[in-house]
């Protein structure tokens, strides 16, 4: 967790939501000088704030619709500042919660410099990563109709394959497999959910790899030399990163892509798990795609993963070799080095 040092002789809480906002204004010694709601309008809002300009910061709890804030803060040079969610749990301990009493909160955090910041995502990346989000969604999508036909055949004691139902040529013939028409029914409606999402994915693809112009090049083409990662992978694990000096070390790479485990202590005793939301979901399941893909490109990591199988588990396995992918990106980018299989089975083989 990092804290703000936020100098200015005021702050300005923002308590945002999708339509409306409360803002709370107070000097450092904690006197509040302005508390009101208020639309979503910027003009309002900088018409309001007036008197307190320029020496004032505004902070706000990231949620979905914080962009046109931070944007317009920024481009108006007003210090602007992203409160992490997960670490702003003040907020929400009190036994009454209201819109009110939580911009007083956010601003009380910025004066005593105990506000959690977030990473403000550069507007000119955000649209396609945004669109690279999208297009996952949609693959999950696809992929939950795939297991749903799969399923409905394994209810009738009828096998299929994955290949079977991926096969845009022949899957149609599944239908004719069946008798009842409720079940044929529902087998074509998964069956025109998949072909409409081809589509899609094919269209978002294609205009990403046009539009996706606003990363190092250099750092793509370090990215697509690890095995079984295509350039969509890499697209994915560039955008969500964003800037790989943000992160310190990789321990602080590893933590924020979700592949480590947090460990709690209390009384000399140890515990694993909890917290494990903080983080970037999208990294995690990029790290986790790689393994999947890597062995059949890699015959040493193929064999290093097989002897952790057997050592460990599958499980225990997955996780361990998709957080040494984790580090040794957060290394590649850093260092500006292309992947070296042998070396990453060796340096893993003596851990």
């Amino acid at each position: 967790m990092r804290l703000a040092h936020i100098n200015s002789k005021y702050v300005c809480g923002v308590d945002l939501h999708g339509q409306s906002k409360y803002i709370c204004v107070m000097n450092k010694e904690g006197e509040t000088l302005l508390h009101k709601n208020m639309k979503n309008d910027f003009n309002s809002f900088i018409n309001s704030v007036a008197r307190f300009m320029p020496d004032i910061s505004v902070g706000v709890e990231s949620m979905h619709s914080y962009y046109w804030l931070a944007d317009a803060c920024i481009d108006n040079n007003i210090p602007f500042f992203l409160g992490h969610p997960y670490y702003m749990k003040s907020i929400h301990g009190g036994k009454t919660k209201n819109d009110k009493i939580d911009s007083k909160k956010i601003a009380d955090l910025m004066r005593s410099n105990h506000f959690p910041v977030g990473f403000i995502y550069p507007k000119h990346m955000r649209a396609t990563r945004d669109l690279l989000r999208r297009r996952i969604r949609f693959m999950k999508i696809r992929a939950e109709a795939y297991a749903h036909i799969q399923t409905i055949f394994r209810q009738l004691c009828m096998n299929i394959s994955p290949k079977d139902v991926k096969n845009k040529k022949e899957r149609r013939l599944l239908i004719d497999k069946v008798d009842d028409l409720q079940i044929k029914s529902s087998i074509e409606m998964n069956l025109n959910l998949i072909d409409f999402f081809d589509v899609q994915l094919g269209n978002v693809e294609k205009q990403i790899r046009e539009m996706a112009k606003y990363h190092d090049r250099t750092s793509l083409n370090i990215l697509l030399t690890v095995p079984g990662i295509g350039d969509m992978m890499s697209l994915v694990i560039l955008y969500e990163i964003g800037d790989i000096n943000r992160f310190p070390s990789q321990q602080d790479f590893s933590s924020y892509a979700r592949l480590v485990k947090c460990e709690r202590s209390s009384a000399n005793k140890k515990f694993k798990g909890g917290f494990q939301k903080i983080g970037n979901p999208y990294l995690k399941w990029a790290f986790g795609e790689i393994i999947i893909h890597a062995p059949t490109f890699s015959s040493y990591i193929k064999d290093f993963y097989d002897r952790l199988i057997a050592r460990t588990g599958k499980p225990k396995a997955r996780a361990i070799i998709t957080h040494k992918f984790g580090v040794a990106v957060f290394n590649m980018l850093k260092h500006k080095e292309v992947f070296n299989e042998k070396r990453f089975v060796q340096f893993n083989m003596n851990q």
